[in-house]
């Protein structure tokens, strides 16, 4: 492998010393929660949601308890400008739900964004982007820091000028876990004092890390160092949204809540460009297993994913966390041992059964799934499947005897055996089902 072409982030940006608290921390409350599948996750599908298909999934975010949503990029086509302005003139918003719309720090796409939400009830949020790592700055956009401070300024100027009062503003140095800090605090520091950042109507900062480039532990230094050094601290919402280029973009997530990011961008089940933008559903059920309210409600958690991959026309992954067909079945004799003798005693309280991190009845599973039979399982997931599905007990005699012939069948089937077909077994070996 050509290692030696590539450099670690150390070697490509100043990541500023910081003096952490967020190791010690622990999270407590959910942060705001604000799916992007409609632009960013939109942006990433090869065939891109048609007006149904928006509809279908605005309607699911709405019902499942999102309180803020990005809805589409409106200068960028004339499918996401319609949708919004259906949102802007029906009652399909409710009015505890905000708005977000999406657009570069251009004028023309910005009239063109500000006349998307012309009319909209509810709040809105007008969010505005620019690149701003070197890279980006010196090979894509062509402009210095400075000619790249006077675009994003005037972008600014203009969406203030255009909307003034009737929306709030959000911002993101795209790119910013490979951007210089000090030019972030820059931009950060006049945009608060343009757009008038207070408690009672703040900025939002949002702090991507577009691109993964460092272990989790890096970005939460970065987002920190914002934490503790932004002007106007206290009329900023310091948000965060990343991406899974290394596989790790809900561990920068949860670290970067610890170290004081107060909002999290994401898709429902991580759908978006290249690995994906991170999953909301895996942080916020995370939360739920730790015994925090994760405030948004993945109870028909088959329901949600149905709608999901009809809207994106994709599949979501068997072994997905939380959501994934097979993430609360046990296969191997040892766990489905545990798995059994936890269910035998447990009770209404504490959660605490080996192998199963939640409830699968809190998104809605049943238990007929979570023991499954093939050549790998042992004598206690047999009896386990036969015991709940038809009420057949085994004695400690038969769970021995009869999974040498279950292990026979399975051996030479190659396959799983279904509870019927075990059941079937059964009746053979001992004559009877009871």
């Amino acid at each position: 492998m050509p290692s030696h072409r590539y450099r670690d982030i150390f070697s490509r940006v100043p990541v500023a010393p910081v003096e952490r608290t967020w190791p010690d921390r622990r999270i407590t409350t959910a942060p705001l929660w604000v799916p992007v599948d409609l632009r960013d996750g939109n942006q990433a599908l090869a065939d891109p949601m048609d007006p149904e298909r928006k509809l279908r999934f605005f309607e699911l975010m709405v019902a499942i308890g999102y309180k803020e949503i990005e809805v589409g990029y409106p200068s960028a086509s004339q499918t996401d400008f319609d949708f919004v302005r259906l949102l802007a003139t029906s009652d399909l918003v409710p009015d505890d739900v905000t708005i977000v719309v999406f657009t570069p720090a251009r004028r023309d796409l910005i009239e063109r964004t500000v006349e998307s939400v012309a009319g909209m009830r509810g709040d809105v949020v007008i969010h505005m982007y620019a690149a701003t790592a070197p890279v980006w700055r010196d090979v894509v956009l062509r402009r210095t820091r400075d000619e790249l401070a006077s675009m994003i300024y005037a972008g600014s100027e203009e969406i203030l000028r255009l909307a003034g009062d009737s929306v709030r503003f959000q911002f993101s140095p795209e790119v910013y876990n490979l951007t210089e800090p000090d030019y972030v605090l820059e931009l950060a520091d006049h945009l608060t004092k343009q757009w008038d950042a207070t408690p009672e109507r703040p900025v939002i900062l949002n702090l991507p890390a577009t691109i993964e480039a460092a272990t989790p532990n890096v970005y939460a230094d970065q987002i920190e160092y914002m934490h503790q050094n932004l002007p106007r601290r206290d009329g900023v919402i310091l948000s965060v949204h990343p991406h899974n280029d290394r596989g790790t973009g809900v561990a920068c997530a949860e670290l970067a809540v610890l170290a004081g990011a107060q909002r999290v961008e994401g898709c429902v089940f991580g759908n978006g460009e290249r690995t994906g933008n991170v999953d909301i559903a895996t942080l916020a059920l995370n939360l739920h297993a730790q015994g925090v309210d994760p405030m948004i409600d993945f109870s028909d958690i088959d329901g949600i994913r149905e709608v999901v991959e009809y809207c994106t026309r994709m599949p979501i992954h068997p072994r997905h966390p939380y959501v994934g067909e097979l993430v609360y079945t046990a296969f191997s004799g040892t766990h489905q041992d545990a798995i059994r003798k936890g269910f035998a005693v447990q009770g209404p309280g504490v959660w605490e059964v080996p192998y199963l991190p939640i409830d699968p009845a809190d998104v809605g599973r049943g238990y007929e799934a979570v023991v499954r039979v093939n050549s790998q399982s042992g004598k206690g997931g047999i009896a386990h499947v036969l015991e709940s599905v038809y009420g057949i007990r085994l004695t400690p005699e038969q769970e021995r005897e009869f999974a040498g012939h279950v292990q026979r069948h399975t051996d030479a089937t190659g396959r799983e055996a279904s509870a019927e077909e075990l059941k079937a077994l059964y009746e053979e070996v001992y004559g009877c089902s009871n």
